[in-house]
Parts: structure tokens; C-alpha cells; sequence
């Protein structure tokens, strides 16, 4: 049970504090979501990238045609097609896991333009060294060109995992129990939004800075020679 703020505070610091736990416990929902989502996103981006950037037509057109579908659409008409409209068709997920597939298949289009820029930046000339070398085609690509093409595309990667995590509210609308959620539940309950919401917005802003000085650190040990 919340204990009632002094509605004569503009901020009931001591409101806001108890109602601190129970966002925390809503931040966790909140990473495993964007971490769930990310890596589904690292995951298909890479063969969507190949196969739009190959000259089989077969499998070109099919995978530009997904990445401009899904960067076309809001995600928030991707998620409610996902949850309220498979169900139609038999197939009912988890609100959760419907989350993290929309979510991640979103970012995958966006990932998939990032991995195809980095391998761009890995010049030609490179894998036909690494062949010259007595590596075979698919030796060359997974040891030297993707390694590569990775860490050039890292920077971009990063943006991309500091969106997603903001983009993490969405999921709201199907009643998942994230941050933007609790805090609107913890509003409704209490007739008090301005701590809850500020203190969201604090936790995002908290998130946010810690991974982009771990990416930086991240940018800067992989930039090292060796």
C-alpha cells in the first residue's frame, strides 16, 4: 500500500522514494525487454543484410521489401498486428515475448542497414588478401570481413541499442508492466504522476548515460592496435 503524497508538494520526496522499488523492479522488465529485443535484432540483421545485398533477385527483393515495410510502419501498429491480430489465426504469444519479437524484427531492419554499411567500409581487396592467404571464401568472411565490417558498425550498433531502450515504452499498450506502465498504474492509483514520470524519466536518462560510456570504452578498446 503507496502512502498518500502531500498534495500541497509540487514533489513528495518521500512519495517519490516509496514509490522507487516498485520502478526498479519494472527497470528490470524493462532491460530484459531491450536486451531480449537486441540481440533477436543483432541476430537478423546480419542475413538480411546479406540477402539484400546478394545478386539472386530471389533473395534480394524479399529482404528489401521486409526492411521497408518495417522502418514504413510505427512499431506500435507492428505490435498490435502481433498481439491482437495472430490471435485471429490461432497464434496467441505472451505479451512479453510478442514485445520483444516486434521489437526486435523492427531493430533488425535498422540493423540490417548498419551491418551492410560496415561491410561496405571493408574494402574488397581485403577478403581477396585473406584468400590469397589460404583462407577459404567463408573462412575469409567469418574471421576477417565480418570482424571488421563489426567493428565499424559498432558505433552505429550502440545508437541503435540506446533507441530501442527508449523505444521500450511502447510496450505499455499491451499492458506489460515496464516502466512507462507502472508508473502510469502507480499515477492512476494515487492521482500522483509527476514523481512517478520524473523518476522514470531519471531511470532512462541513468540507463542511457551507462551504456553510452560503456560503448565508448567498448569503441575505444576495440580501436586499440592488437
Amino acid at each position: 500500500m503507496l502512502p498518500p503524497a502531500d498534495p500541497d508538494l509540487l514533489f513528495d520526496w518521500a512519495f517519490a522514494l516509496a514509490v522507487l522499488p516498485l520502478l526498479l523492479d519494472a527497470a528490470l522488465v524493462t532491460l530484459g525487454a531491450t536486451l531480449g529485443a537486441f540481440a533477436l535484432a543483432a541476430v537478423a540483421g546480419l542475413p538480411i543484410a546479406l540477402a539484400a545485398g546478394a545478386r539472386a533477385r530471389l533473395l534480394a527483393w524479399p529482404a528489401r521489401a521486409f526492411g521497408l515495410v518495417i522502418r514504413g510502419t510505427p512499431v506500435l501498429v507492428q505490435l498490435y498486428l502481433v498481439y491482437f491480430s495472430l490471435p485471429l489465426v490461432g497464434v496467441v504469444l505472451p505479451a512479453l515475448l510478442a514485445g520483444i519479437l516486434v521489437l526486435g524484427l523492427h531493430y533488425a531492419a535498422y540493423m540490417a542497414e548498419v551491418y551492410r554499411a560496415g561491410l561496405a567500409s571493408v574494402g574488397p581487396g581485403v577478403r581477396d588478401a585473406a584468400i590469397a592467404l589460404g583462407l577459404r571464401r567463408g573462412q575469409a568472411f567469418g574471421l576477417v570481413v565480418l570482424p571488421l565490417a563489426a567493428r565499424a558498425a559498432l558505433p552505429a550498433a550502440g545508437n541503435l541499442l540506446i533507441a530501442l531502450f527508449k523505444e521500450t515504452p511502447v510496450l505499455s499498450a499491451i499492458a506489460i508492466l515496464e516502466l512507462m506502465q507502472t508508473a502510469k498504474l502507480i499515477g492512476s492509483d494515487t492521482f500522483r504522476y509527476t514523481e512517478p514520470v520524473t523518476l522514470v524519466g531519471v531511470i532512462f536518462l541513468a540507463l542511457s548515460l551507462l551504456s553510452s560510456a560503456g560503448l565508448r570504452r567498448l569503441e575505444a578498446r576495440l580501436g586499440r592496435p592488437g
